[in-house]
């Protein structure tokens, strides 16, 4: 498993930092740094800030997930999931979270509310050309391979 370094600071001696809750978790916990709990009613977004700032190196990004209990239990998740956080961004970690479920949520102080997988990116060269390869699929798009059961399925 590759190791990257990445340097943390804290921005209030609350914060609660980032953190593995198992040895082969691929993401890590990130907690609200709250002064006070925030609710938010069905279909409310807020900002939940997480009280540290980081610097992940060249060549990475941080993809900041919905931790699966809050989804499936209370249908919180995050409206833009997964957020990307680039290499060069050094402002506060901020998780944005939506209620998507039906009663209203409490978001606690130090509750752990999104994930963070660390993942490398690459650098795109465009190029403009006058004709694309062919494959299969062609132009078809959202559904166009179907909805019954994948191909080879019993």
């Amino acid at each position: 498993m590759e190791r990257v370094d990445i340097a943390i600071k804290r921005l209030r001696p609350s914060a609660i930092l980032p953190a593995y809750q198992t040895e082969l978790a691929a993401g890590m916990d990130l907690s609200a740094d709250l002064d006070a709990p925030v609710v938010l009613q069905p279909g409310d977004i807020a900002m939940i800030p997480c009280g540290f700032a980081m610097a992940l190196p060249p060549g990475f990004e941080a993809q900041v997930r919905p931790r699966s209990g809050l989804a499936t239990k209370f249908g919180i998740s995050m409206p833009n999931a997964p957020g990307t956080v680039d290499a060069d961004y050094r402002g506060e970690m901020k998780v944005p979270l939506i209620n998507l479920g039906r009663s209203a949520f409490t978001v606690e102080p130090g509750m752990r509310v999104a994930q963070m997988v660390i993942a490398r990116v690459a650098r795109a060269e465009v190029s403009v050309v006058n004709e694309l390869t062919e494959t299969g699929r062609g132009a078809g798009g959202f559904g166009s391979t179907g909805v019954g059961p994948a191909a080879g399925a019993r």
